[in-house]
């Protein structure tokens, strides 16, 4: 038997990465306050979601605020294996 706990489960409902995160904000030169106020969370939220533990110690409504908000900005996330060679990443729509 296996037994899942919050954080598991958390992480199987998304996808986005902390890096894919933070390299979002780096292309659009957003800072953690930016992100937390255009997507209506704390920063104390922003920076957990940012940190080792990433979007799975948040809610997967935060994380879809997260993911809502730069992607209105023109973030493009990109899957692990949506290019030649590489993990997931982020790209600037054109």
């Amino acid at each position: 038997m296996i037994v899942l706990s919050k954080y598991d489960l958390k992480k199987k409902m998304t996808d986005l990465t902390a890096a894919q995160i933070r390299a979002a904000r780096a292309l659009l030169d957003w800072t953690q306050p930016k992100l937390a106020e255009v997507a209506n969370l704390s920063v104390p939220t922003v920076r957990r979601m940012e940190s080792e533990r990433g979007p799975s110690a948040s809610t997967p409504a935060n994380v879809d605020a997260v993911r809502r908000a730069l992607e209105e900005a023109g973030v493009i996330f990109l899957a692990s294996g949506m290019s030649s060679n590489g993990g997931a990443g982020v790209r600037l729509k054109k």
